[in-house]
């Protein structure tokens, strides 16, 4: 713990809450459902990560996947893993951490598997690491924390999700801010029921609601809160 509480030192973030949301669901409902639920769904989806992992190799070269450290619960650095969607290296590229609409560095597989939301599939790994949930606030980069309010900083009193309340209430529609207090109102409403219905409006999202189109994002602020090689 020294080491990770080091760590949070040297990033800079800011005042930073030290107590987790409370409550007998969030210490101890949420978790269970986290780790059982992410486990079944790691092993159900194996046959389609290697599919997408196979699609990627075939189209040119590069890493499966992308990693890149995030913050976490109460300020907590992590790696987030997810398959790569775009050239390799491409930050170094075109806009940098701004990516367009119809960005050219987002590989033709990419783009199906960004429009499908099948490149969040390996964060599975990081709910079972205890890293992530499977609901919550997206999770972002430090660079973006640095500029919180006291009141955005109750985010990270949770474990960033793989899908969240704004995910399913606008996603690239709604400003940043807007994403925030949602992902406050969701800390305040905290329950199962609440978790089951933002799951089950994930599932009708990636089904068949399309995203109002957004201009261009920068990465680490936007919906799917991807940085890096990979944007929202």
């Amino acid at each position: 713990m020294s080491a990770v509480r080091s760590r949070v030192d040297d990033l800079g973030l800011g005042p930073l809450p030290t107590e987790p949301a409370t409550g007998f669901y969030a210490r101890v409902g949420k978790p269970a459902l986290d780790r059982v639920g992410a486990t079944l769904g790691l092993l159900a989806c194996v046959p389609l990560l290697l599919l997408c992992s196979v699609a990627i190799r075939l189209e040119g070269r590069g890493s499966v996947f992308f990693r890149q450290e995030r913050i976490g619960l109460l300020g907590r650095p992590f790696r987030v893993w997810k398959l790569r969607t775009m050239v390799p290296n491409a930050e170094r590229l075109g806009t940098g951490l701004l990516v367009q609409q119809d960005d050219p560095r987002v590989t033709r597989v990419g783009r199906i598997l960004r429009a499908t939301s099948l490149d969040e599939l390996p964060q599975l790994l990081n709910v079972v690491r205890g890293e992530m949930s499977l609901v919550g606030p997206r999770p972002t980069v430090a660079s973006q924390v640095r500029q919180y309010d006291a009141f955005q900083r109750q985010r990270l009193r949770l474990r960033p999700g793989m899908t969240g309340l704004a995910q399913i209430r606008g996603r690239k529609s709604l400003t940043w801010e807007e994403r925030i207090r949602l992902d406050v109102a969701y800390l305040e409403r905290l329950s199962l029921a609440a978790d089951l219905r933002i799951l089950a409006g994930t599932v009708r999202v990636v089904l068949g609601a399309k995203d109002p189109p957004a201009k261009a994002d920068y990465w680490g602020e936007s919906a799917r809160g991807e940085t890096g090689e990979d944007a929202p």
